[in-house]
């Protein structure tokens, strides 16, 4: 008898396996996989990973790391196949990714894999990874109650909030500023009991919310907007981050990114979250037309337009309202706001607006005050106009309206 062969441990069983065209192209995955793992791991092709996931070996496995580049962009419906396959086996799917389009990132993220991480691979982020994809799937907290503590209250799912959407018709209009101001002065205008504010920066190219607040922009947006299909209202409320405990802000993601990167399902999927959530959703738009602003202005309560008194604003009011009409799309839903209105003793000043409003065939009905410096101080000291300014005229015509808001929302809440 072969004593030595008898004596001869069994391999390890494969926890593990990555799966690439080359994995050679990976070098930095191959030590991180080493470390984390020592010798039960493997590699495998595409081809070689279908195959051996329909294995009983296969059974043993935690989790396949997906490794792709741009060359591998073609191939993205093998891959999709591939992250089902692992799914139905009840294997977890880690994407690591390099020079890939976020067009296609964002495909492959819906198909519904576990976790994402570019490469080169971060220090200590494969070991971070793993950590999460062996996590117990973690137990809701039961949602806290109303006006227990100091902060905001926390969100329980179980409102119908009121969408509101403000959308500058030409660049450097103020919708951004607008968007802030009045979410501020909307959670402020009532000392006890006021309605929950949450703001959503969908301007993922030139959002600037984060910046007017004074707020980081952080890699948890991109995860949120990449992957809507497996997002939850848990997952919604971590990307968001509160300003002076009362706003609620989503922020443009950290770095610029085409503004298709989502579609009108998932726009639906975030408005979803957060009016479900939330009593009051601002939604800060882009400048462009996208295949989702219909999307928005279908869902918004009231969309702002905001405009100033030039031949620009006219001419693209002009052109958005013929759109809309062409297509059919709720157009009594528009709200036009005039930034930096002329003065009330400017006569002359007030003619053009008639004038442009007649011109239009509108009804401008928000006149906001021209707030000079005071405004861009304010912005770039990361704060709302009441807590910098709070005699601007143009933060007192916000607050005006945000007052009026609130009225109509408690009315209506007391009428049903």
């Amino acid at each position: 008898m072969n004593t030595s062969a008898a004596l001869q441990p069994e391999p390890a069983p494969v926890a593990a396996c990555t799966v690439s065209r080359d994995v050679q192209n990976f070098d930095l995955l191959i030590e991180d996989m080493e470390a984390e793992l020592g010798e039960s791991w493997g590699d495998l092709s595409f081809a070689d990973a279908a195959a051996f996931l329909a294995q009983p070996d296969a059974n043993a496995l935690e989790f396949i790391a997906i490794a792709i580049d741009s060359e591998d962009e073609s191939e993205i419906a093998m891959i999709g196949d591939l992250i089902h396959l692992a799914q139905d086996k009840g294997v977890k799917v880690l994407l690591i990714a390099q020079d890939v389009g976020p067009v296609v990132l964002h495909q492959l993220l819906n198909f519904g894999a576990d976790g994402f991480l570019p490469y080169p691979l971060p220090e200590g982020t494969l070991h971070e990874a793993i950590e999460r994809l062996r996590a117990p799937e973690p137990v809701a907290p039961p949602p806290s109650v109303p006006g227990t503590d100091g902060h905001a209250q926390k969100a329980s799912g179980d409102r119908d909030g009121v969408i509101l959407a403000v959308h500058g018709l030409a660049g450097g209009v103020g919708a951004t500023t607008f968007a802030v101001n009045l979410a501020w002065e909307l959670a402020t205008a009532q000392k006890k009991d006021g309605p929950t504010v949450c703001l959503l920066d969908l301007d993922f190219q030139m959002g600037t919310t984060s910046t007017y607040l004074d707020l980081p922009r952080t890699d948890i947006v991109y995860e949120l907007i990449s992957d809507t299909a497996s997002a939850d209202s848990d997952s919604f409320r971590a990307s968001l981050q509160i300003y002076g405990d009362k706003v609620h802000v989503l922020t443009a993601p950290k770095d610029m990114l085409p503004l298709d990167i989502v579609g009108p399902e998932d726009v639906t999927a975030l408005l979803d979250f957060a009016r479900s959530n939330f009593d009051v959703v601002l939604v800060d738009m882009p400048k462009t037309l996208v295949a989702w602003t219909e999307t928005v202005l279908n869902a918004a309560h009231v969309y702002f337009a905001l405009m100033e008194l030039d031949m620009r604003s006219a001419q693209n009011a002009l052109r958005f309202i013929r759109l809309l009409k062409s297509e059919d799309l709720p157009y009594e839903r528009l709200r036009f706001a005039l930034n930096r209105a002329p003065r009330f003793t400017d006569l002359q000043g007030k003619a053009r607006v008639k004038r442009m409003a007649e011109s239009l065939d509108i009804d401008i009905e928000l006149l906001l005050p021209d707030g000079q410096r005071q405004v861009t101080q304010a912005c770039d000291h990361g704060v709302p106009l009441s807590q910098n300014a709070a005699k601007n005229p143009l933060r007192k015509e916000i607050a005006k309206l945000a007052g009026s808001l609130s009225e109509l929302m408690a009315a209506e809440a007391d009428a049903g």
